[in-house]
């Protein structure tokens, strides 16, 4: 199964909504709720003076926020296996920081990869 890993670097966002520990939690749940993606849990961090890292564990992988509000932006990144669009879960949490998308990213990850029986690194 291929793994689809979707990041996007937004500028040019409000600092109290990048320094709003609650609501991107909530965020992220949308974001990962509208990919079609199944939330287990979500943890955060609030930094101190600023910042946020928050963490949705899903059934199929995790969406996950870093926020910079001293300098207006975030990096958000999306890995889901199955049916899941991350790219759309993504685009819904960028959208609901009001900023510019300024760099993303699709990758593919675990293409073609054999795991064979007994492994040992």
């Amino acid at each position: 199964m291929v793994g689809h890993h979707y990041l996007i670097d937004v500028a040019g966002c409000d600092a109290s909504t990048l320094n709003d520990e609650e609501y991107l939690k909530k965020l992220l749940e949308a974001g990962a709720i509208f990919s079609g993606a199944t939330v287990l849990k979500t943890e955060s961090h609030k930094f101190s003076p600023q910042g946020v890292t928050a963490f949705c564990l899903l059934s199929e992988s995790h969406i996950s926020i870093h926020t910079w509000p001293e300098d207006g932006r975030a990096a958000i990144d999306m890995f889901t296996c199955g049916d899941c669009d991350s790219k759309a879960g993504v685009l819904l949490v960028a959208e609901g920081l009001g900023g510019v998308i300024i760099a993303n990213t699709l990758a593919y990850r675990c293409q073609g990869m054999i795991i064979p029986d007994h492994y040992e690194p």
